[in-house]
């Protein structure tokens, strides 16, 4: 918060106001004129949101950033749009604040540790290999997939069985299926699924129930929330926040991952320069199975491919905040209750961080020597308190996926010659699906 004297040398004046008037993710457009507004305005401005009748301020410099998420990140709480996204998942840690919020991620940060990760590295295989067993077939026909719809399988299908374990099979048999499928086949986040969505809390309940009654231990995130106790108290979490993190992880588990390899995919069938470069690396390393977390780093060109992808889409494009007192942004003076928006598609693009901000460079990440989240231009999953909790998962399962295909196919897109659209909805994803053709490597 503003110490005395910050609030006396901050600027009464206000920053400038976009010539667009518009609530920043409540428009289909809102990413393409959240770009031409900082283009007119800069660094930090303020659109006119008429849906909230206030300004909302974007804010796209290093320093505020920092500010906002780290140094002083206890003076701001979840911005617009978290109503919506708590009808769907809840008072999980996406949702919650406050103590509630602090005692949640103290409970299940420790699941998310990289010695952890490397545990699931038999049911993300598992999962994969199913994938690849199905690529194989399609290949052999010369038949086409939909990369968009396999990632979005894939990655729920690890996550799922990663959250469930065997007992997702328990869940498919008495629902007749997988109960979780309209997480893929239902891509609109509305209403609707919210409401389809949120009726599978009473099945997950169910099984925390069905769990504590046996009092077998099983490896998989349910078992680890159903294991986990307040530090303070010793108490166990609470069925219904047990059974919010359980719905979050589904949601956050899936839909950033699967847009992150989307994306992948679709910049590595563009270049084919970059393309031949991991194959290099990937031949020039043994296949090993239960990667650990440490052999996955090694394969430094593969994630430097997926950070890239994600440098220029972010799937989470938006970060929101809201100040609870006033605070400073480059000199201005922020008024308390100000929703102040954070873009990580607008900083992984600053011309003036980023020499040829547009080009798909994996290079930037393989051959650096500093860290770019040292220096607060690059936040896929976030940072400081409030980052993602699930970024080493994302990392591990995303690098193990593209090892694996990379080794054995190039992708080529079917449709090269068409317009690239962008969906920025709650996360950044492309508008149609994305259809390419499997060429074998050996």
């Amino acid at each position: 918060m503003l110490r005395p004297t910050d609030q006396h040398s901050a600027s009464t004046a206000l920053p400038p106001l976009a010539s667009d008037r518009f609530d920043v993710g409540a428009t289909e457009d809102s990413l393409e004129r959240l770009v031409a507004s900082a283009r007119e305005c800069g660094d930090v401005f303020r659109i006119h949101a008429p849906g909230r009748g206030s300004d909302t301020w974007v804010v796209n410099n290093p320093a505020d950033i920092k500010r906002v998420l780290v140094t002083n990140h206890r003076n701001y709480t979840k911005g617009i749009g978290l109503d919506r996204v708590r009808i769907l998942l809840g008072n999980g840690i996406m949702t919650s604040e406050g103590d509630l919020w602090r005692r949640q991620r103290r409970m299940i940060q420790p699941m998310f540790h990289r010695k952890v990760m490397e545990r699931f590295a038999q049911t993300i295989e598992r999962c994969i290999d199913e994938r690849i067993g199905r690529w194989e077939a399609l290949a052999a026909r010369g038949e086409p997939i939909d990369v968009t719809d396999e990632m979005s399988g894939l990655t729920l299908d690890i996550i799922l069985r990663s959250i469930f374990g065997e007992d997702l099979d328990w869940l498919a048999e008495r629902m007749g299926g997988n109960p979780f499928a309209v997480v893929a086949e239902h891509v609109a986040r509305d209403l609707q699924f919210a409401y389809k969505f949120r009726s599978l809390t009473r099945l997950v309940g169910e099984l925390a129930v069905r769990r504590r009654a046996d009092g077998i231990e099983r490896f998989d995130f349910l078992g680890m929330l159903l294991a986990a106790r307040d530090k303070e108290t010793g108490a166990p979490m609470p069925d219904r926040e047990l059974v919010d993190e359980a719905m979050t992880l589904v949601v956050a588990g899936h839909e950033t991952s699967a847009a992150a390899l989307n994306w992948t995919w679709y910049l590595l069938a563009r270049h084919p320069e970059a393309a031949a470069r991991l194959a290099a690396e990937l031949d020039a390393t043994p296949e090993r199975r239960g990667m650990s977390f440490e052999q996955s780093e090694s394969l430094r060109y593969t994630q430097a491919v997926i950070q890239e992808a994600m440098r220029l889409y972010p799937p989470g494009w938006l970060l929101t905040r809201r100040t609870i007192a006033a605070d400073q942004l480059s000199g201005y003076r922020v008024p308390p209750g100000t929703d102040v928006l954070l873009s990580p598609y607008l900083i992984h693009r600053h011309p003036r961080h980023w020499p040829d901000p547009e080009v798909f460079r994996p290079e930037r990440f393989a051959d650096a020597h500093v860290d770019p989240r040292d220096e607060w231009i690059y936040i896929p999953f976030a940072a400081g308190p409030r980052h993602c909790v699930g970024e080493n998962f994302a990392m591990y399962e995303m690098t193990l996926h593209v090892a694996r295909v990379a080794r054995r196919w190039r992708l080529e897109l079917l449709d090269p010659g068409r317009p690239l659209e962008l969906e920025a909805a709650i996360n950044l994803r492309t508008r149609h699906g994305l259809r390419v053709k499997l060429h074998p490597r050996h």
